[in-house]
């Protein structure tokens, strides 16, 4: 098991442990127990979800917030800065606090991959395409795979990041 990062309300946490790459990958135990890492298409979903109820310009704008925050390292003041933006999302504060966790977390292993020439942006760019282009939510967690890291590094700086 990893180190406990983030506890949420429903008793569920965020961890870091090792993945099939390195130690930084993200995992959810759930309160029943149950583990195991958050996939792009499963937290798109709730992004497009949350999208069609709160208004794509906001949520979008709330995740730009949160990745603008992210470094290498994992923040207790960002951790914090989630939960009271996810608290504007009443009924759903404590899904928000989830999700926007989980891609903090998952934009800092994209900045601590050792030999990283996008880090972060790459998350943005699937997001950017999910919430701004409109693609749909497979094709916003995949269309990336089997490019080179220039093809993407052009594609993020073409729409500015």
């Amino acid at each position: 098991m990893g180190q406990e990062i983030k506890r949420f309300q429903d008793r569920s946490y965020l961890e870091y442990d090792r993945g099939k790459f390195d130690e930084w990958c993200v995992y959810l135990t759930h309160p029943d127990g149950s583990r195991r890492p958050p996939r792009d298409v499963d937290y798109f979903a709730d992004l497009k979800a949350l999208s069609e109820k709160y208004g794509t310009n906001r949520v979008y704008q709330d995740y730009v917030r949160v990745y603008e925050m992210t470094n290498k390292q994992v923040s207790e003041q960002v951790l914090k800065f989630i939960s009271q933006l996810a608290e504007r999302y009443g009924i759903d504060a404590l899904e928000v606090d989830i999700i926007f966790s989980v891609l903090y977390l998952a934009m800092i292993a994209e900045e601590q991959k050792q030999y990283t020439r996008l880090g972060k942006r790459i998350k943005r760019l699937g997001i950017h395409a999910l919430l701004i282009e409109k693609r749909s939510v497979q094709d916003s967690a995949n269309f990336m795979r089997g490019m080179g890291w220039r093809d993407i590094d052009a594609l993020c700086r073409a729409r500015g990041f």
